[in-house]
């Protein structure tokens, strides 16, 4: 597996994907709970690598690891816990062959699903601090989410974890209170 150090955004993507997995963020849900869901969210992010039983726990281990450093988003503890990561890369090497060169971090033989995680997240924490700073590390803005995320946006104003279901929830929770604000019930109208 190969990582391009300037895909940041889907790496940091996969990195904000795999902390919202903890029953924190789903009240008390694991949405990996098993190998299956594991293998199921790895091809989901074209990480594609043998798995074992240990896997699991290994993984579940480096999402408490990346969710700690998305909470505590200074620059220099960034880099030095997303540098850790990283260490499972065998080879980094710059691939010349095409009209922009790109560097790219590969996995060392024998790599475990972990370990690509591991790799991807590291990138996606370190080329964001490196492109968009610190301040793009944050916690979900809905009132009743635990989520975190990693703010890519080109204008850095992304306030939810999980726009499509948290926004969403925050959008129907305030139609509703300006609707009961505003509506009166037929038969009481003064």
């Amino acid at each position: 597996m190969q990582v391009a150090l300037d895909d940041y955004v889907w790496a940091a993507g996969v990195a904000t994907d795999l902390v919202n997995t903890a029953p924190e963020v789903w009240h008390g849900e694991d949405k990996l709970p098993d190998l299956d869901s594991l293998v199921a969210f790895a091809e989901l992010h074209s990480i594609l690598v043998d798995t074992r039983p240990s896997d699991l726990r290994a993984v579940h281990r480096l999402r408490v690891t990346v969710r700690d450093l998305i909470d505590h988003p200074n620059r220099a503890g960034l880099v030095t816990g997303a540098t850790a990561l990283t260490s499972a890369i065998g080879v980094l090497s710059l691939d010349a062959s095409s009209d922009h060169a790109r560097w790219t971090a590969s996995l060392r033989p024998g790599a475990t699903v972990s370990d690509s995680f591991s790799l991807v997240c590291g990138v996606g924490i370190l080329g964001a601090v490196r492109a968009l700073g610190a301040e793009r590390f944050r916690a979900c803005g809905a009132p009743v989410c635990r989520g975190a995320f990693i703010d890519t946006t080109r204008p850095g104003r992304r306030r939810y974890c999980m726009p499509g279901l948290c926004g969403n929830r925050v959008n129907v929770a305030n139609h509703r209170a300006r609707r009961a604000t505003t509506h009166t019930p037929r038969g009481h109208q003064a």
